[in-house]
Formats: structure tokens, C-alpha cells, sequence
């Protein structure tokens, strides 16, 4: 089967300042249709530099970057991202935050108005599978940072991308909410079934949702590792006790410490 993102020997210099910086160099990842893939490592190895490539929105300086077998040359139509930041209009209601794409990405915007009562009917559901069932109408600061992280999701999903960006999305919620949260993303991505890369600091989060973890090095970044995750879905709180959860965290904290030097 071919992979729905390739990223072949791929280097990336960020250039100004007092000098350049290279990010990533010589970095490979292949990740197949429909798979839920983790990326980790230290901070500042390239890993939100990964996703800006795969997305289209910075090129790379050597190697290519192919999705769902068309080299990447610009901003990819058929990806959704999730910040650690929900990023929502505050003027706009959670249900046109929701609809937003479909407002930019074609074919939806060129039938954006003429269509416009079906795709509030696709939001207000895709808002109840999340636990949002009756705050469309509501503004964002009215909801909690949790619930602003479910719309978010839920404005990634909106237009049905084939794939899903996910840069550090539970971050910057605490420990009940983040992990309460990892079993809407799992639903979602149970249902849907779109190929997701999730970018993450928290070796648990990445163990829990994942199917396979990339592990990269320190700057400049490229991936040292690759662990399969044989945990049976759907996964459970109850699993992040067992050993198939344990080890493998275990595992992926040693690698990395090793990387930053630690003992």
C-alpha cells in the first residue's frame, strides 16, 4: 500500500538572525493510509518543523515531501490542523468557527452560501460526537479550554480531510481534561479514519493514541527509531496500566533521555 505522507531526505535551514539554524537534515518518515502515527523527541528537534512541511506551508531546502502520491509544493488542501492554541475567533460563534474552512477550502467555498444549512447540520453533529451537543450558539471565551480544544477538532475535521495535523493539540490543558480528550480524539479517529501525525511531548498521550512513534534526534532533527504500539483498540484509561502501556513509555522516555545527554 502506498503511503499517504512520504517524506524523503528531507533537510530544512531556517535562514536570518544572527544565523542560520538547521533544523532538520537528512529526515525520512513514511506513514501509511489511515494510520495514527506519534512523533516525539526533545524539545527544539524539528518535530512542529515536520508538520509545517507536510502541510505545504514552508518547503523544504533538499529531499521532497509527497502526500497521497503528489509531491508537496504549496499549502495541502486536503490536511486539518489542531494547535496547542484552539485559535478561535472570538467574534464568531463555536459553529461558524466550526464551518470556517468550508468558508476558504474549495470545492466547499464555491458552494459555501447555497449549501450553508446542510453544512450547519454536519457541524452540529460532528459538535455532539465531541460533547458540544447545544454551544454552537455560544461564543468562545463562554467555553472552557477543553470545550475550546472539541471545537477546535472539530473545525480541523469540518471539510472531511483525508489528513490530520495534530501539533501538541491537549498541551496546554490539565491532566483530567488532556486525557479525557484523548478518548474524543480516538472516537474520531475510530469513525473517520484519516491518516494523523500528532506531535507530542507527553510519551503517554503518544502510546495511548498512536499506532506507530517516530522518535527524532536533537537538532538537527531526523528520526532515530520507530516503535509499534500492540495495544488493542478501542483503548482505555484502564490500559495505560498494563504492561503493553508501561513498557513501551518506559522505553521511549530511556531513548530520549539519551539523546538530551541525561543519565
Amino acid at each position: 500500500m502506498n503511503p499517504s505522507v512520504d517524506i524523503g531526505n528531507v533537510t530544512l535551514t531556517y535562514r536570518g538572525g544572527s544565523a542560520d539554524v538547521l533544523a532538520l537534515e537528512g529526515t525520512s518518515l513514511r506513514v501509511a493510509r489511515g494510520e495514527f502515527a506519534a512523533v516525539v523527541g526533545p524539545s527544539g528537534c524539528g518535530k512542529s518543523s515536520l508538520m509545517k512541511l507536510v502541510t505545504g506551508l514552508i518547503a523544504a531546502d533538499a529531499g521532497e515531501v509527497v502526500i497521497f502520491g503528489h509531491k508537496v509544493h504549496g499549502p495541502v488542501k486536503i490536511a486539518g490542523m489542531a494547535f496547542q492554541n484552539p485559535n478561535l475567533l472570538p467574534w464568531r460563534r463555536v459553529i461558524d468557527n466550526v464551518l470556517l474552512p468550508l468558508e476558504i477550502v474549495e470545492p466547499h467555498r464555491h458552494r459555501f452560501r447555497r449549501e450553508k444549512a446542510q453544512y450547519r447540520k454536519q457541524a452540529v453533529a460532528l459538535l455532539a460526537t465531541v460533547g458540544l451537543d447545544g454551544f454552537g450558539e455560544r461564543y468562545p471565551w463562554e467555553l472552557s479550554g477543553g470545550m475550546q480544544q472539541r471545537a477546535s477538532l472539530c473545525r480541523a475535521l469540518i471539510h472531511q480531510p483525508a489528513l490530520l495535523m495534530l501539533d501538541e493539540p491537549f498541551a496546554a490543558l490539565d491532566a483530567f481534561t488532556r486525557e479525557e480528550l484523548w478518548g474524543v480524539l480516538q472516537r474520531l479517529w475510530l469513525d473517520r479514519k484519516p491518516t494523523m501525525i500528532l506531535v507530542t511531548h507527553d510519551l503517554r498521550e503518544a502510546v495511548y493514541l498512536a499506532d506507530t512513534i517516530y522518535v527524532m534526534t536533537a537538532r538537527p532533527g531526523r528520526i532515530m527509531s520507530k516503535t509499534s504500539v500492540e495495544l488493542s483498540r478501542p483503548r482505555t484509561l484502564k490500559d495505560t496500566f498494563k504492561s503493553e502501556f508501561i513498557e513501551p513509555v518506559q522505553a521511549l522516555r530511556i531513548q530520549i533521555s539519551e539523546v538530551m545527554g541525561a543519565e
